[in-house]
């Protein structure tokens, strides 16, 4: 943490991203397959399973180029689209220098500070204390935050929020977790899409009746197959994606504190935001904010608990505790 911008953390963010988007196809085929899987035995009069899989093997090679080509507009869309997405999710707007010419100031020293192009600002009008950057470029990128964090927050706090937005952009933190956002959502897309498909065609997820095509012995167990490799699809997916250390808050909560000089700030910050940063908005985007206190899913804790992050902050940036 003693170090604002780490570059092998920056090397280690690049390198994540290379592996999503390198590790997607792979993890497709297996969707692919599982899914192939469980239409042959959805469809198919089907004794034997060794047969079943060779059946869906085939299968396969007919539907990947499909497959491929709609993950790739899937791909496209979200990628030049995804703003406009988390905007709409979250009902962000643009704020101008008018409305708020003290945090423009602020925001655009902290730019000047760091030879950094100045993002644009959106709000939320919530009364929650939250705050999220966003973007894949120098070009796209955005600094959100919410009507209660403006309001709340004195100036050298308000400072510190936007320095540790700041220091997500110079991290690549916000590039990689939009990659992950986007692969995961296409996981999540196909696997809904088959367990419905199932329950439609009357498969009872213990696999053993069917309502088409008659009964067979390898029938149900190819089923049960096809959801096995679905899970492991997802679940990778989910593993990858959560991957994301939440060493990320921590490092840019270290590089607030050297933006600003101001460990303290970052403290006070982070205390005010405790407990009063609740926003209605999806698990994808509440990943990206300042504070999330909902693990995705229940299970997946996105960022360290605020009380660690000040412990940190008295530790190793010099704060006060």
């Amino acid at each position: 943490m003693g170090a604002f911008g780490l570059q092998t953390h920056i090397w280690n963010n690049n390198l994540k991203s290379v592996v999503l988007m390198a590790g997607f196809p792979v993890l497709l085929l297996l969707l692919m397959y599982g899914l192939s899987v469980g239409y042959v035995g959805l469809t198919q009069p089907i004794d034997n399973v060794g047969q079943g899989m060779v059946l869906a093997l085939d299968h396969l090679r007919r539907l990947w180029p499909f497959a491929f080509l709609g993950a790739a507009l899937w791909f496209a869309i979200a990628w030049f689209s995804y703003q406009s997405i988390i905007e709409m999710s979250v009902g962000a707007r643009g704020l101008t220098r008018k409305e708020a010419p003290e945090l423009y100031n602020l925001l655009e020293n902290l730019c000047v500070s760091r030879g950094l192009t100045m993002p644009t600002l959106n709000i939320i009008e919530t009364p929650a204390l939250n705050a999220f950057a966003s973007g894949l470029s120098e070009k796209s990128y955005k600094v959100t935050v919410t009507r209660g964090l403006i309001e709340t927050l004195d100036k050298d706090e308000l400072e510190a929020v936007l320095a540790h937005e700041l220091t997500h952009i110079m991290n690549k933190d916000v590039r990689l977790l939009i990659i992950a956002v986007i692969f995961v959502g296409v996981f999540s897309f196909f696997g809904e899409l088959v367990f419905r498909s199932m329950f439609y065609r009357g498969v009872r997820i213990g696999g053993h009746t069917r309502s088409r095509s008659g009964d067979s012995r390898g029938g149900g167990v190819l089923i049960l197959i096809a959801i096995a490799m679905i899970v492991i699809a997802y679940v990778l997916a989910l593993v990858i994606r959560f991957s994301l250390s939440q060493k990320r808050e921590y490092l840019a909560d270290a590089g607030a504190a050297e933006l600003t000089r101001n460990p303290d700030a970052m403290i006070s910050a982070l205390k005010k935001i405790s407990g009063h940063s609740t926003v209605d908005a999806p698990n994808d985007i509440q990943q990206m904010m300042v504070d999330n206190s909902h693990p995705f899913a229940g299970v997946f804790a996105t960022h360290p608990p605020i009380e660690k992050r000040i412990a940190a902050l008295v530790k190793f940036a010099g704060g006060a505790a």
